[in-house]
């Protein structure tokens, strides 16, 4: 999803639990002609917008950036609560610079604001190298984000706190600026703007610890994937599988990778494997009918319900139809059913099949689940299993060696 698409899906996902959106800043405004087709748009959807300027030596010439010609160009916000939520879809969109360009403003204005800052990882209070810290690491590595001890916050409390690369070396400038807006800085250290109570939550470390090795995993097959796909940096895996190591994870640790492989050596084509709550793991093949994540669906649903492994949820006679719509009549080259079109299928047999009923109210229990495929998969299906919010891992290829990959 693009960042201006994102920005609307979060505007109308906030707006659906009852929170009010004020307005929209569009960052680093140069009179681009993409900000200003954006800008009329939300303007035209009734959202207010305001825009903010890039500062010339930013961040560190203090002097300049907290003055009238650094925050006093930027617009004031125009704000109706007491409290003010600045968020974003990314990292370095500029929520930090926004929030100390309109403290500034306020405080022109002798309205005496503050600010502080909400970020869920790295905890701080859980040790440096706990396998949730090193999955924050493995989320944020193409940041090239590094959890470290906040040296400030052991000088000033002698206490170990965790912080990141990027907060503890712009905390000095962020002090200064705090000193010339508010007349001093609220904060000793990096941690102290924080708030953040996650490390209290923990009531089963060990778990804890166990999801958070396979959330690693998880990364660094995405790494893997990425990197196939062109998209990340050819070095993105490597610093994943450093971590990893450091976190006592293994890529064998990830159960559903060695079955789907023995499928897919087994029947010599594309497979995927799923691990279902009481342990066991299910896995599809390719066919004439069905794509290997098409059968592994099927099969997980009739292992879930108790149905006998070699009963067909949905006969030949229902698919064949689908499929020459596919070639036929649509064009595609691919006849068999992606897990969307599967669903639909087993959903229309649902309504004269009491199996195929039963199979579908199996659906909510896939969530939360472990799979693998030992391909790469279609948009289509990867949307699938993120919908349905199962976990899903791939090997980094494709199933074909085609030049052209459609996603």
């Amino acid at each position: 999803i693009t960042y201006d698409a994102d920005i609307l899906r979060l505007t109308d996902a906030f707006r659906s639990i009852g929170l009010y959106v004020g307005s929209v800043v569009i960052t680093r405004y140069q009179g681009q002609s993409a900000a200003d087709a954006f800008q009329k748009r939300l303007q035209n959807l009734g959202i207010k917008v305001y825009r903010h300027y890039p500062i010339e030596g930013y961040p560190s010439n203090v002097q300049k950036i907290v003055s009238d010609e650094g925050y006093g160009k930027n617009d004031y916000i125009e704000t109706e609560r007491s409290l003010v939520v600045v968020t974003a879809p990314g990292p370095g969109s500029g929520k930090m610079a926004t929030c100390l360009s309109q403290l500034y403003h306020e405080h022109k204005r002798g309205v005496q604001a503050g600010y502080a800052k909400f970020e869920t990882f790295p905890i701080w209070n859980i040790p440096l190298k706990h396998p949730v810290n090193i999955a924050y690491e493995a989320a944020t590595a193409d940041l090239n984000d590094v959890n470290m001890i906040d040296p400030f916050h052991l000088e000033e409390y002698g206490k170990t706190a965790i912080n990141y690369n990027r907060d503890v070396e712009i905390f000095p400038v962020l002090s200064a600026m705090f000193e010339r807006i508010l007349g001093h800085s609220p904060y000793k250290s990096p941690t102290d703007m924080g708030v953040n109570m996650a490390g209290f939550c923990i009531t089963d470390d060990e778990t804890v610890k166990a999801a958070a090795r396979q959330e690693i995993i998880r990364r660094y097959y995405a790494a893997l994937c990425d990197r196939r796909k062109g998209i990340v940096e050819e070095d993105l895996g490597d610093k994943i599988a450093l971590l990893m190591e450091q976190a006592g994870a293994n890529s064998s640790d990830r159960k559903v990778v060695a079955a789907a492989l023995k499928k897919d050596e087994l029947t010599q084509g594309p497979a995927a494997a799923i691990a279902l709550g009481d342990g066991r793991i299910i896995t599809g093949k390719t066919s004439a009918l069905l794509g290997a994540s098409s059968t592994l669906l099927l099969n997980a649903l009739k292992a879930l319900c108790g149905l006998p492994d070699e009963l067909l949820l949905i006969s030949p006679e229902v698919i064949e139809p689908i499929q020459r719509l596919k070639t036929e009549c649509l064009g595609n080259r691919n006849p068999r059913l992606h897990m969307d079109e599967t669903l639909i299928a087993l959903s229309i047999c649902a309504a004269t099949d009491p199996n195929a009923e039963l199979a579908l109210q199996q659906i909510s229990k896939l969530k939360g689940l472990e799979a693998h495929s030992t391909v790469l998969l279609s948009s289509v299906d990867e949307g699938v299993f993120r919908k349905l919010g199962v976990n899903l891992t791939c090997e980094p290829k494709y199933e074909t060696n085609k030049l052209y990959q459609k996603s």
